[in-house]
């Protein structure tokens, strides 16, 4: 049995619209929990079409298929600490568009990032951590200082998380020529969300078509 391309059936507003009502069932509690089955399992031994591709934090918290209330073969998840944007990752989220013609990225950072919040606590203190877990934090102190600039004290975690989750949207088609090309012609868009642990609702920060 051939398996159907929902990938190319779905325009960007509509992945992000079928993503927006799972995460509105998880809310609820009232999750459907689809394309769970043995008939799904088996169907998809012939390849993968996602309708989307979600690059969040490795936060074992943030479990896409969970929080959007998905299953097999729904979306191509790609994970780092901080979702920190790397050589493997824009080669994996390229994969995506170019290969599986998948029509959304959904960057996914959320409250209280423990990878954020080393950066945060760098930039106070003056102190790098060791290891490459200092590769994160360099990657992420862009937005821990744009956060700080604009809102001083004030500014929380939470803050520079949302910053953090517009600024890896924006360095996706800024860094990639495959997925600007495919944002110019409307193939695809790239979002930034921005989960809630406490209530886990998915948050809407930015997009790259007004969506």
């Amino acid at each position: 049995m051939a398996l159907e391309n929902a990938s190319t059936q779905l325009t960007p507003d509509q992945a992000w619209q079928r993503l927006a009502e799972g995460n509105a069932r998880f809310v609820a509690g009232a999750s459907a929990h689809p394309n769970q089955d043995a008939a799904r399992r088996e169907s998809l031994t012939e390849g993968q079409h996602p309708f989307a591709v979600i690059f969040g934090c490795s936060d074992s918290r943030l479990a896409a298929e969970i929080i959007f209330d998905l299953g097999l073969g729904d979306t191509f998840v790609v994970r780092t600490a901080g979702q920190v944007l790397g050589a493997a990752s824009l080669g994996s989220l390229e994969y995506a568009v170019a290969e599986l013609e998948v029509p959304l990225i959904v960057v996914l950072g959320h409250d209280s990032c423990g990878a954020v919040t080393a950066t945060q606590q760098a930039a106070e203190s003056g102190k790098m951590p060791t290891g490459f877990v200092r590769d994160l934090v360099e990657a992420i102190m862009p937005s821990v200082i744009a956060t700080r600039h604009d809102a001083g004290e004030a500014a929380g975690v939470n803050d520079m998380v949302r910053e953090h989750t517009r600024q890896s949207a924006e360095r996706i088609v800024d860094q990639s020529k495959i997925i600007t090309r495919a944002v110019e012609e409307g193939r695809t868009a790239v979002l930034g969300v921005f989960y809630n642990l406490r209530d886990g609702k998915a948050e809407l920060v930015s997009s790259s078509q007004g969506l």
